[in-house]
């Protein structure tokens, strides 16, 4: 069986290797972290027992946040590596823990490979965010007696088709595991269902609403304002955008700015992936809107004096909260179109009046909490969108009351922390 799927790997690494080459050219993605692929693993504190913990990308190292430090407080004894998969999500591990913590690429999934970083790695306990499984992996870690623990656990709508089409085979890889918390009742049934595990299936909650933090004020804010010039003008963020959005955004807010009543507003469009931060600035340029790349004023680049009509292009990794914070209205991004959407608990987290498009599948529950709290507003399209918008800005009293609403559904579905570390510490005293 390891062998069939070392084999259907290498056809696959030879499928892709094409895609990677000019990614890592045109890209400048995966170019770093090969040694950690291949197995060469070193950590920062060898003669402790070790907590392993694999977050794939940006969202699952966020959600990683209250549980490390929980974990850190009531067990110092153990070192706590995190793994990523991807190039953005390392440099935010690195961004969130510095070097205070052994932070690496997540190892290829080739039996040889995954059995030297288990090796060099040693873990007491692998905890998987969400849901990233993979066969050698939890294989290796059941022939070793190692527990695997899915934390935060969801299975989307299309990972549950998927796994229902192989069904035998995802039940031989989820038997594996030792436990798996589960975000809500639906994914919890999801899980029992293609794992036929039953009560190994405990439902904690979201860790995200946890680490969503309902702050008045984001530390580095007022820098950025400073910078940009920013003073009363109401700001319209668009943050975690994707590919064809933008394009929207732009024709809402010309169409906005061509009424005197909106005159003092203005747009900050953060894309999600930082490999499209120059195509965004192009296409911010082609629409005949003057443009402003925070990128190069936080390098010390001087504003000129007619800025306050230019679009802002959130160009940096780690100031999207710093933006939110500034904001009079949020729209959360990869939603108008269909891919799934950006994270909308920390906008509304922040007490700001936050929208979003109608393909925010993969925070399914996230968007049910919030919409029928009446924290948020679902817009269907750019129309849609602008009629939204020109409401929020001609009524403060709706905008707000969507923004305090919001911020009270994210308070009153914390506590996952909690109950994720009551799990994981069963493992850990044993």
């Amino acid at each position: 069986m390891r062998i069939l799927i070392d084999f259907a790997y290498l056809f696959a690494a030879v499928a892709v290797s094409p895609m990677i080459l000019y990614r890592m050219v045109r890209q400048r993605r995966y170019r770093i972290g090969w040694g950690n692929r291949l197995g060469r693993i070193r950590r920062k504190n060898p003669d402790k027992k070790c907590i392993w913990i694999h977050a794939v990308s940006v969202g699952e190292v966020n959600a990683t946040r209250t549980i490390i430090d929980e974990l850190r407080n009531k067990f110092p004894e153990f070192e706590i590596v995190v793994s990523t998969t991807t190039d953005t999500g390392y440099a935010r591990a690195k961004a969130i823990f510095g070097d205070s913590m052994t932070v690496i690429f997540f190892p290829l999934d080739f039996s040889w490979i995954m059995r030297q970083a288990f090796e060099r790695i040693h873990p007491a306990v692998c905890l998987l965010m969400e849901l990233e499984v993979w066969p050698n992996f939890v294989h290796i870690a059941k022939g070793l007696n190692i527990p695997v623990v899915v934390v935060n656990g969801r299975i989307s709508d299309r990972s549950f088709s998927r796994y229902k089409l192989i069904r035998p085979i995802a039940k031989k890889i989820f038997r594996q595991i030792s436990l798996i918390l589960a975000q809500t009742d639906e994914y919890a049934e999801r899980f029992r269902e293609v794992s036929s595990l039953d009560s190994a299936v405990i439902v904690t909650g979201s860790l995200k609403y946890d680490t969503a933090v309902t702050a008045e004020k984001v530390e580095g804010a007022d820098v950025v304002k400073a910078q940009l010039g920013i003073g009363d003008e109401k700001l319209w963020v668009a943050g975690g955008t994707g590919v064809d959005e933008e394009k929207i955004l732009l024709d809402v807010y010309r169409s906005l700015k061509q009424d005197d009543k909106f005159s003092d507003l203005r747009l900050v469009i953060v894309p999600r992936k930082p490999e499209r931060f120059d195509e965004v600035g192009q296409l911010i340029e082609q629409s005949g809107m003057s443009l402003i790349r925070y990128s190069r004023v936080k390098a010390g680049a001087s504003l000129s004096t007619d800025n306050k009509q230019a679009v802002i292009l959130g160009d940096t990794m780690g100031d999207l909260r710093k933006f939110y914070s500034l904001a009079t209205i949020i729209f959360v991004g990869r939603s108008l179109v269909p891919m799934g959407g950006s994270d909308m608990m920390e906008a509304a987290a922040l007490g700001k009046c936050t929208m979003f498009g109608p393909h925010a599948f993969n925070f399914k529950q996230a968007v049910e909490a919030l919409l029928a709290g009446e924290g948020a507003i679902m817009v269907k399209d750019g129309d849609e969108l602008q009629e939204t918008m020109e409401r929020c800005l001609l009524e403060p009293g709706f905008a707000q009351k969507i923004a305090n609403n919001g911020r009270e559904v994210i308070r009153k579905n914390q506590g996952a922390t909690k109950k994720t570390i009551e799990q994981i510490s069963k493992f850990l005293r044993a």
